[in-house]
């Protein structure tokens, strides 16, 4: 189920989506979340399997930076991000950096979840509901996850949430000095 809030009660095209996944819920980031965030993002083990600028350790100040950026963003923005929240405290996000020029009908798809979540197929969750609502939003016809080709687990997820693997991109990406092939998962609208 979809619900909507409105940021300002005088702006209703402001409104900002509180998705409910079942296991969990997904909804706009706030200022607020700093606290929750450095306790379940600050984790070598998430930190090895997201992209570097993914901050290791993650600090307060790291937290307050990030929420800085996407609380104020607007759908103009080539980043959409919103919480993973279960029972009431934010423990994971899932967003689109979307495509630009010619790739604009394209974005791709980022998400983490704290380690104490882990194996509960909340992210599962959460990208099936996600998945089909942003690329209504955002007019997109097609969503795109790189996963390291040592992340087994983030590959069944998408594959559970209804993605398929696409290709492999030989040695594309480097993740702590490791040289890494990206398998590349894709959902198309």
């Amino acid at each position: 189920m979809i619900i909507f809030r409105c940021r300002t009660c005088h702006n209703p095209a402001m409104q900002e989506p509180i998705i409910e996944c079942g296991l969990c819920r997904l909804r706009p980031l706030t200022l607020n979340d700093a606290d929750a965030l450095v306790r379940h993002a600050d984790n070598p083990k998430i930190a090895a399997k997201v992209r570097d600028r993914f901050p290791n350790p993650y600090t307060y100040e790291d937290a307050q930076k990030f929420l800085a950026a996407v609380v104020e963003r607007d759908d103009a923005s080539p980043e959409f991000v919103l919480a993973i929240e279960v029972d009431g405290e934010v423990v994971g996000g899932i967003g689109i950096v979307r495509g630009t020029d010619i790739e604009r009908i394209s974005a791709e798809l980022g998400y983490w979840l704290s380690e104490e979540y882990w194996g509960r197929g909340i992210v599962t969750s959460a990208i099936r509901h996600f998945a089909p609502w942003v690329m209504e939003r955002f007019g997109l016809l097609r969503l795109h996850a790189d996963t390291f080709h040592d992340n087994p687990a983030s590959a069944r997820v998408l594959e559970k949430a209804g993605f398929k693997k696409e290709s492999v991109k030989r040695r594309a990406a480097i993740k702590n000095g490791d040289v890494k092939d990206l398998n590349v998962y894709v959902m198309l609208r």
